[in-house]
């Protein structure tokens, strides 16, 4: 029985297998065209969490693959409430060839993809973002040809999804990562220490040795659409804001990257987001190229 490609974590992962998707990707940009290697194929596109960038970029991608794509959101799902999650991944894996999912709990993921009997990708949820930070290693290869040997810079909450994938990303690309958060929003001890096992990867609440030669600067909002102490996050973090003194402290070639949407003034300044080293503009165009590539491994062609 031929083996169901799921994309779920990056820690997943050997090298060999991401880096052949980001060089597809790398190919796929350029030149960008439509094909037809998914044609006759159907990804169904499950949204618990809204989103712009993914919902725009997963449904491009498709279809310039040549496939097609359905839209459902979490109230039309009701993932969980009155039929199982195992239950609805049958069901669905009986009408599409493949399912896209940006939920809340990562168990909703592994569960459905544990019964789906088809391709199963997580475009987000409360402890992972692979697809993101797919896109942003191929934008760090566009700038540094390698990632071998960078050093990253983590700054703001450390307990976050896009965090947790570069923590995966790190132990597999051979880069470190330094880590700069308040004490009370440290990165969870269980996922920190497996994710050291594998790569440099340090923690401490301050952000100026963190910043202090990094390659990368990387930050997010201060609160998610899960959050509900954002008042005592904001206070939290203030002095994690990334400004264009604390740029720098990093490298001369530094770039600054944010997954977006990025709410300016709080954990990044118009200063920053606006300069020449910022490629959140590219992250975000990349989103398109890898998950072409993604969705190109799932359905095996890559």
């Amino acid at each position: 029985m031929k083996q169901i490609r799921h994309f779920l974590d990056l820690d997943a992962f050997d090298r060999k297998t991401l880096d052949a998707i980001l060089r597809n990707a790398l190919r796929l940009k350029q030149p960008r065209r439509r094909r037809a290697d998914l044609a006759g194929k159907t990804l169904a596109m499950i949204f618990e969490k809204p989103s712009t960038r993914t919902r725009v970029s997963f449904e491009l991608a498709m279809k310039e693959l040549g496939g097609d794509t359905i839209v459902l959101s979490g109230k039309e799902m009701q993932l969980g409430h009155g039929e199982s999650l195992a239950d609805t991944a049958r069901v669905m894996g009986g009408f599409v060839h493949a399912l896209m999912i940006r939920t809340f709990a990562h168990s909703n993921i592994t569960e459905m993809a544990a019964h789906a009997g088809i391709p199963v990708i997580n475009a987000l949820t409360n402890f992972s973002h692979p697809c993101q930070v797919m896109a942003d290693l191929l934008t760090a290869m566009e700038r540094f040809k390698t990632l071998k040997g960078l050093q990253v810079a983590w700054c703001g909450d450390g307990n976050n999804n896009v965090l947790t994938s570069w923590m995966h990303a790190a132990g597999i690309f051979d880069f470190s990562i330094r880590i700069a958060a308040p004490a009370s929003l440290a990165p969870d001890a269980a996922t920190l220490e497996k994710a050291q096992a594998k790569a440099k990867i340090t923690y401490s609440d301050d952000l100026n040795a963190a910043l202090k030669g990094a390659d990368i600067v990387l930050t997010d909002t201060w609160a998610s659409m899960h959050d509900t102490n954002v008042d005592e996050r904001r206070r939290l973090l203030t002095p994690y804001q990334i400004d264009a003194a604390q740029m720098q402290l990093a490298k001369p070639k530094a770039i600054f990257m944010h997954c977006l949407p990025a709410h300016r003034g709080e954990e990044v300044t118009n200063a920053v987001m606006d300069s020449a080293q910022s490629v959140v503009w590219d992250e975000a165009e990349n989103r398109l190229h890898v998950q072409k590539a993604i969705l190109l491994w799932c359905f095996g062609k890559i």
